[in-house]
């Protein structure tokens, strides 16, 4: 999962089932910060937006399920970008692709009542939201377990035209933004849940998980540098 050396300091290299417990921990925060977002009401992630729009033009499946629905399409499309790489345990990426659908429609129903009327408080609520998500991501990240679907795409991209990394992610999060304003025009007359909160996600994403990389290293570092002076002690 790691696709820079700066999230490869951060790895959990130990137990499995930690990792596990950790990752599962992290896909119920990132969709608990999905729900606060979208709670908020003043613009949602493009990915969010998109599927969050889709339940206005078909209200009888749920958001979680048009999210399962886009991972899906992103596995085949992962496949058909390098049919050659593609392998059986591919697959596996539905299994958290399932649990993070499910988790999302369970926080949207925890949070339904959620609202607030005066504009700074919808701010703050979408800023703490997007603090959430980000730290889902970041446990996601340390986990280093399976992928999604929507992630292996974007580094099947990555590995088969050479292009940064950040370039693609940005390119596929730009598609996904107006294939879901085309949407809304179309079956709605206008797009929705693209507002000021969709600039302040993108910004504010990426920020947070970098303080949650430099909490993370301020912490470790004590205990980095205390192990060799234990072992001198203990020589001595």
């Amino acid at each position: 999962m790691a696709h820079h050396a700066k999230e490869a300091e951060i790895i959990d290299t130990g137990s499995l089932k930690r990792r596990w417990i950790t990752y599962i921990v992290g896909i119920y925060v990132l969709t608990l910060g999905v729900s606060f977002a979208i709670r908020a009401g003043i613009g949602i992630s493009p990915q969010s937006s998109l599927t969050r729009t889709m339940t206005l033009v078909y209200p009888p499946l749920s958001q979680g399920t048009y999210n399962f629905m886009l991972e899906l399409i992103m596995l085949f499309l992962t496949y058909l970008v390098l049919p050659k790489d593609f392998k059986l345990k591919n697959f596996a990426s539905l299994i958290p692709a399932f649990v993070l659908a499910a988790f999302l429609d369970l926080n949207l129903m925890l949070t339904k009542s959620v609202s607030f009327d005066v504009y700074y408080q919808k701010f703050l609520l979408l800023a703490f939201a997007d603090a959430l998500l980000a730290f889902g991501l970041f446990l996601m990240i340390r986990a280093n377990l399976v992928l999604m679907p929507i992630d292996m795409f974007v580094n099947t991209i990555f590995k088969r035209m050479g292009w940064k990394w950040g370039n693609i992610k940005t390119a596929f999060d730009c598609t996904l933004l107006v294939t879901s304003a085309l949407i809304g025009l179309s079956f709605l007359g206008e797009p929705k849940f693209i507002r000021e909160g969709t600039i302040m996600n993108a910004i504010l994403v990426g920020q947070y998980i970098r303080l949650y990389f430099f909490l993370f290293k301020k912490m470790k570092a004590p205990k980095e540098f205390s192990a060799p002076t234990m072992a001198e002690t203990a020589a001595k």
